[in-house]
């Protein structure tokens, strides 16, 4: 048939375009390579608009982002979910967002193709857009002439892992042929690569609030320090692994008196926190029953050799600051630093002792003059030890950094844990547990 030249006073039709499926394919294969959901869904979007499609949103379910779970409305009811990204041809982001924003939570109808997307498993396609989507859009400026221009509407699942996740909405305007089978087939792909990425960013991130929540569960909250004794605590974890081996403890004794506990399980992870809460549980327990500190690691051996469990290192130290001296044991552990109130700083040679869970019977205990104004250092071997340096390069390392950042007896002991964490930090492979207490002649004071 041939084409006819329009008549006076006829609008000329735009000209034909046809879409470009193949750079659609193309992005399917580079597409969820993150963990970060809002990134992936741009992708989609990106690569959809202008050669797919003129218009381009991501949904996703908002309750499986709150809850992890994602169930079908009864029927006559929408879905809550929350927008991720949008993309609108030959428009510039602000004015997108304007009508569009990313992370907006919105209700879609009944009667809404991306809703029945999400509930059937399916593809729908459509010419125009339901009542509540036209109403929602129209609120803002330029909302409802720009949902007039376009004449087809494409909403597919995002299927991953047996679970539908969201949707993706396309849209077309006069030019292009309205959405076909080639066209939900060349899509098919991309979203279930996509679908895949944000099921996993999901997982990923529900993990990761699940170790965070434990962490702060496992770690020691608010102290309760004695007068006369400052401290100043931080814990490092290595990599993304936000629980681990390592362990600190600070509980109140009588007489104006503290145990300081520091303790390292092998490894790091979910397997080594799960002996470390243990060990600190008991820990806390019997600092309690002010025993020496021999005495406290004996008990806590016999402990660990009952839980079939990799071994662990513990330090152990009951500073007086009354006395100004410190009784302190070691289960195969470094040794801790002294940094006195000239700036002098030493590290203490102490009988190391035998890791906890070897049943070694018997810890030695040490006493050390304390005066004030003294810092005495626990640390785990995170600290100090790395592929890249000797142990004992990395003893001499932090024992010249306490000196420095101890000089001035007037600065606050958490600068003084901070500044050396943060030196050491680049070189650390493992987890990081770091513990200075001062002797003050006042008020005490933690950090």
């Amino acid at each position: 048939m041939e084409s006819r030249a329009p008549a006076d006073g006829e609008a000329t039709p735009p000209p034909r375009r046809e879409p470009d499926l193949g750079r659609l394919r193309e992005a399917a294969a580079r597409i969820g390579t993150t963990l970060d959901l809002s990134r992936t869904a741009g992708e989609v979007v990106e690569a959809a608009v202008p050669g797919f499609a003129d218009a381009a949103t991501v949904f996703v379910a908002e309750r499986l982002l709150a809850t992890d779970e994602v169930t079908a409305p009864p029927d006559g009811e929408g879905m809550v979910v929350r927008r991720l990204a949008a993309l609108v041809a030959g428009q510039p982001a602000t004015a997108t967002y304007s009508v569009l924003a990313p992370g907006e939570v919105v209700v879609l109808s009944p009667e809404s193709m991306s809703l029945r997307a999400m509930v059937t498993g399916q593809p729908t396609v459509g010419k125009h857009l339901d009542h509540d989507t036209v109403e929602r859009l129209s609120r803002h400026p330029g909302g409802r002439r720009a949902v007039a221009d376009f004449t087809s509407f494409l909403a597919m699942p995002l299927a991953a892992h047996g679970a539908v996740v969201g949707s993706a909405s396309f849209g077309r305007m006069a030019g292009f042929p309205p959405f076909g089978d080639a066209d939900i087939a060349a899509a098919g792909e991309l979203l279930y690569r996509a679908a895949v990425s944000i099921d996993n960013a999901r997982l990923y991130a529900r993990e990761r609030r699940t170790a965070l929540a434990l962490q702060r569960g496992l770690l020691p909250g608010k102290l309760d320090i004695p007068p006369g004794l400052e401290v100043a605590r931080r814990y490092l974890p290595v990599g993304d692994s936000v629980v681990g081996g390592d362990w600190h403890d600070i509980v109140p004794l009588p007489d104006g008196r503290a145990a300081l506990i520091v303790g390292d399980a092998m490894g790091h992870g979910p397997e080594a926190a799960a002996v470390m809460v243990q060990l600190r549980t008991a820990a806390h327990i019997l600092a309690a029953l002010d025993l020496p500190p021999g005495e406290i690691l004996r008990r806590l051996d016999e402990l660990a050799a009952g839980l079939a469990a990799p071994f662990a290192t513990c330090i152990y130290a009951i500073i007086d600051p009354v006395a100004s001296s410190c009784l302190i044991a070691q289960a195969g552990h470094l040794p801790p630093a002294l940094v006195l109130p000239s700036g002098v700083g030493r590290m203490l040679d102490l009988p190391p002792g035998l890791p906890l869970g070897l049943e070694a019977g018997t810890f030695e205990s040490t006493l050390v003059s304390l005066p004030p104004g003294a810092t005495l250092a626990l640390f785990t071997d995170g600290l100090v030890e790395s592929r890249a340096r000797s142990l004992d390069d990395g003893l001499a390392a932090l024992r010249d950094l306490l000196c420095d950042a101890l000089a001035d007896p007037a600065a606050p002991l958490s600068e003084a844990g901070d500044s050396v964490t943060q030196a050491l930090r680049p070189r650390g492979e493992d987890d990081i547990t770091l513990v200075l207490a001062r002797v003050r002649g006042g008020g005490g004071a933690s950090a």
